[in-house]
């Protein structure tokens, strides 16, 4: 009780927070019942049929809800896989750098992407990306190559949502890596120097292997966003055209829900996608404990 007396108007400062997040995060968890139901909003929730199951074998049975999970794991792995290596490589190559206000420009380059919606990117790229007027194009057919339907064409079209998620993220992802360099013992560097080790020597035995903790953190962390492709990134670039390769579950459950009219169904596949990961962020963070020593509580 003491302890609550001295410390009553910290949790007084939390409660604002605590309200908004119960009022937006947690009441509308009560909603996850439509997966359940056969739900016609003219009837309510509780007045619609109860359905059980049904909506989730549906889910199982359907070819583009099917497909739809098949991209949503193509996509995302392949985005984690990008979103580690790069920014780990960068990092790497910036902390080479050793005039001081030359790191700090590009540092400020690199970051500013990660502060633009994909709203305002998704203008962009659909511009520099047009087959009859991108500039992209444009140069491929100075070059004597044939123009490239970057978001009409499925396999280009990952190609393109992996490319321009890795330039939008990869400087603000490398902070971590930068951090982690920046906590490196110099006396190992001096060390190394005294014993005749190059730049590359020192790179290989010392700073990659002080780094690699944290590539295992943050690769296990991410596996729990392995079913979420970025529904801003893919609905603001992709088309009907593009839909069985691009297609991924957010945009799929925004599209049959909310633009069909099939809410129960588009429910149950959220909840899917939910509960799988919640069980891959519960695995994670037991990887992560187990081979990088990291944990939150």
């Amino acid at each position: 009780m003491s302890y609550m007396r001295q410390t009553w108007s910290f949790h007084l400062l939390l409660l604002p927070a605590l309200i908004i997040v119960i009022i937006y995060q947690y009441v509308p968890m009560l909603g996850i019942v439509i997966a359940f139901k056969e739900y016609k909003p003219w009837l309510g929730i509780m007045n619609s049929e109860w359905v059980g199951l049904d909506h989730f074998k549906y889910l199982f049975t359907y070819p583009d809800s099917v497909q739809v999970i098949i991209n949503t794991i193509i996509i995302s792995s392949l985005k984690i896989s990008t979103n580690i290596v790069i920014p780990f490589i960068f990092a790497l190559l910036l902390n080479e750098v050793r005039k001081t206000y030359i790191k700090r420009c590009i540092q400020t380059l690199v970051y500013l992407p990660h502060f633009l919606s994909w709203v305002i990117l998704g203008g962009i790229l659909i511009d520099l990306l047009s087959v009859k007027t991108g500039i992209i194009n444009r140069f491929i057919e100075l070059l004597g190559f044939p123009p490239v339907f970057f978001l009409g064409d499925g396999d280009w079209f990952r190609v393109t949502v992996i490319v321009s998620d890795v330039w939008k993220d990869f400087g603000f992802s490398a902070i971590v890596y930068l951090a982690a360099l920046a906590g490196i013992n110099p006396a190992l560097y001096e060390a190394a120097e005294v014993d005749g080790a190059n730049r590359w020597e020192q790179t290989m035995y010392i700073t990659i292997p002080s780094v690699l903790p944290i590539v295992a953190v943050v690769t296990t962390l991410a596996l729990g966003k392995i079913l979420d492709g970025g529904f801003d990134q893919i609905f603001n670039l992709y088309n009907p055209l593009v839909y069985n390769k691009g297609d991924i579950i957010d945009t799929f459950v925004y599209r049959v829900g909310l633009v069909g009219g099939q809410f129960s169904f588009a429910s149950a596949v959220g909840l899917f996608k939910s509960l799988i990961g919640f069980i891959l962020v519960v695995v994670s963070y037991r990887l992560a404990y187990k081979f990088a020593n990291y944990r939150i509580f």
